[in-house]
């Protein structure tokens, strides 16, 4: 049962677990209290409470996936966009993260031909 389990993995699953518990807490109130889901929205009440820690959940767990995500990458200053996310906004800086994270992918790719043809090269040339 504990194979495969890293430590971020069991991260991610707490944070799972945290939004779904947090966030059915507020549902099953407003559900008990017959509340208008969506007018919460607008009006403020459970709903709201639900969306926030739906969305804290993630903005966490979206976090740590820069974090890690960026060191396996090699792509300098991640914890940059976690620290703007308190400035500006995580709908901001995480999609601004994976653009950066989707250029880097597409660099090592091309990176990778050329550095196979050039070994092919040198030990054809050996």
């Amino acid at each position: 049962m504990t194979r495969h389990w890293s430590p971020l993995a069991v991260t991610y699953l707490v944070l799972a677990i945290a939004g779904l518990v947090g966030t059915w807490f507020f549902n099953v109130l407003a559900i008990v209290q017959l509340r208008d889901f969506i007018g919460d929205w607008v009006n403020s009440g459970p709903a709201v409470s639900s969306l926030t820690v739906d969305l804290l959940v993630v903005a966490v767990a979206g976090c740590i996936l820069i974090i890690v995500e960026a060191k396996r990458l090699g792509m300098r200053g991640g914890w940059v966009y976690v620290a703007l996310s308190g400035l500006t906004a995580f709908a901001f800086t995480f999609p601004l993260f994976l653009a950066m994270r989707q250029r880097r992918l597409v660099a090592m790719r091309a990176e990778t031909p050329a550095q196979t043809r050039a070994e092919t090269a040198a030990t054809s040339a050996s």
